[in-house]
């Protein structure tokens, strides 16, 4: 999404639903659209729910609903468009729909909610075999199931090489596809997640690791008076949030176990905080003398890097006096939170919601370590 600051042009929402092929929704459907509530959380599904004032004699309830218009694993493709640029900020299906009745004129409600397209993903369980396949290939192979959903992947090969020999190991997948793709994630540090957009109807479906490099969105002021752009912005340090993994591999031929070193999570996590958290814990990591070298360096490592964030934030601000709409999985600075809290971190989760007349966003942030790496946020 470009930069397009909201402070001087009107924020427009446009929504899409359909089965299958999607189109802008009747009039009367965008009329009655009283809020609209998107989550968007790194390395989990997305999620949405939309309310309806749900008139007696309106075309939704005489119409609309009795049709099948919302009912479930119908497409819902929500779009918002600042100064011209749209963006896409959802890509879902309906899973649930629910009315409220009311003696008050005006108060009987339709509320939809839904989750993102990762759904379809996990409808169906199967068994599969990966024979000779590392684990990029295999979960290009898994995504490519879905490409007729307008769903491309962008796969970031593993860190730690896994090379898969068929006479000794054939890797096999038991249950839904996407809970084998965010088992091969975890395994090796990595997220998997389903980016909408750019146009309407694509979206990106991505694993790799979490995308903490790159251009700042627009920093976050608090505790500035009138520069302040956050409502309010709390910080946490759980001592206890960062793992040393404990892992053992074991020779074939000798039997003889050897404890591995601990990894460099730097490729995966480069450092956001110039003071890391130490590691007050220690965790075993059962099963890796059974696994091959490979296999079992990628746990370590996974286990190190997805411990690491011992820091976090979270807060709400009003997008038209921040200026931009925050957007998830990418890098934000903060500043007037003081010396320890102040820097760059990495947006975990975003919500937001709409109303007429209000753009709000809730926020969680987190990063390894205390103290800005740099004395200047920008931008």
């Amino acid at each position: 999404m470009a930069d397009e600051p909201v402070g001087s042009g009107p924020v427009r929402l446009t929504l899409r639903m359909g089965r299958g092929l999607t189109r802008p929704v009747p009039a009367e459907v965008g009329e009655a659209l009283l809020s609209a509530q998107i989550t968007s959380t790194a390395g989990e599904r997305g999620g949405f729910q939309l309310a309806f004032d749900l008139t007696k004699k309106g075309g939704i309830s005489r119409r609309l609903l009795p049709d099948g218009y919302f009912d479930p694993k119908t497409r819902v493709i929500v779009t918002l468009s600042v100064r011209g640029t749209e963006t896409v900020l959802l890509d879902g299906l309906i899973v649930r729909q629910e009315v409220g009745a009311s003696n008050r004129p005006g108060q009987t409600t339709l509320t939809v909610t839904g989750e993102d397209l990762t759904l379809l993903m996990d409808l169906e369980e199967r068994t599969d075999r990966y024979p000779n396949l590392s684990p990029a290939q295999r979960v290009e192979r898994i995504l490519a199931r879905y490409s007729g959903y307008g769903i491309e992947a962008r796969i970031i090969r593993e860190q730690v090489q896994q090379p898969a020999r068929e006479q000794v190991r054939v890797d096999c997948q038991t249950g839904t596809d996407l809970q084998y793709l965010n088992e091969l994630a975890r395994a090796n540090g990595y997220t998997f997640c389903l980016e909408p957009g750019p146009v309407p109807g694509r979206s990106t479906a991505f694993w790799g690791p979490e995308q903490r490099l790159g251009l700042r969105q627009h920093a976050l002021n608090v505790n500035m008076d009138s520069h302040s752009t956050v409502d309010q912005l709390t910080f946490a340090y759980d001592g206890t949030a960062r793992e040393e993994p404990q892992a053992r591999v074991q020779d074939p031929r000798t039997r003889d176990a050897r404890l591995l070193a601990q990894p460099d999570i730097g490729p995966l996590r480069p450092p956001l905080g110039l003071r890391a958290s130490p590691a007050l814990k220690r965790r075993t990591l059962s099963g890796t003398a059974k696994k091959e070298p490979g296999q079992a360096e990628a746990e370590a490592l996974a286990r190190a890097a997805t411990s690491a964030d011992a820091i976090s934030g979270s807060g709400s601000l009003d997008v038209t006096r921040y200026g931009y709409v925050l957007r998830p999985r990418e890098l934000v600075g903060v500043r007037g939170s003081g010396v320890t809290y102040d820097g760059d971190y990495y947006v975990k989760s975003v919500t937001h919601n709409l109303r007429p007349g209000s753009y709000r966003q809730n926020f969680t942030l987190s990063r390894e370590g205390l103290i800005a790496r740099s004395g200047t946020v920008r931008p």
